[in-house]
């Protein structure tokens, strides 16, 4: 599995489009070379940017879904959540994707993005978003003594 690593900033041109980081296109080639599937674009349902996935770690992530009541609320609710606003983009040759401009809207995008790599997923923020959601997060992981170990463990670092 291919990693998303580091944090970009590419400009957003007229028609809404967007280069995704060369280090990006190279992870979603062994990705897709696989199954040749487009990214799932969709809000985050937590944070004002947009999510990128790829089509088999958001299906691991969906899957989840055949546990609960096809019928309950809560299905109802969370496939809502997950799948209607999500967008399947394929990039041109050139690398960029065209972002819908309800995916732009909800992260606050204009003229400039930055993309920020999560492992296995990776996110588009407004620049200046993108740099405050990194020294937040920072700033939570050092006053909470996060660490991880390598048998993925999140742990708490006794001082």
């Amino acid at each position: 599995m291919s990693l998303f690593l580091g944090t970009h900033q590419n400009k957003l041109d007229a028609k809404g489009r967007v280069s995704v980081p060369a280090s990006f296109r190279a992870a979603l080639r062994k990705e897709q070379s696989k199954e040749n599937n487009p990214l799932i674009f969709r809000p985050s349902h937590k944070m004002p940017c947009i999510e990128g996935w790829p089509l088999s770690i958001f299906s691991e992530l969906t899957n989840s879904l055949n546990s609960l009541d096809l019928f309950s609320e809560e299905h109802d609710d969370i496939a809502t959540t997950l799948y209607a606003e999500a967008w399947p983009i394929d990039s041109d040759r050139e690398g960029r994707i065209l972002l819908p401009d309800i995916l732009k809207e909800h992260a606050n995008l204009t003229d400039a993005v930055t993309f920020m790599g999560l492992g296995t997923i990776f996110q588009i923020w407004e620049p200046s978003a993108a740099a405050e959601r990194c020294k937040t997060a920072r700033q939570k992981v050092q006053q909470k003594n996060l660490s991880i170990t390598p048998q993925s463990n999140i742990k708490r670092i006794e001082s």
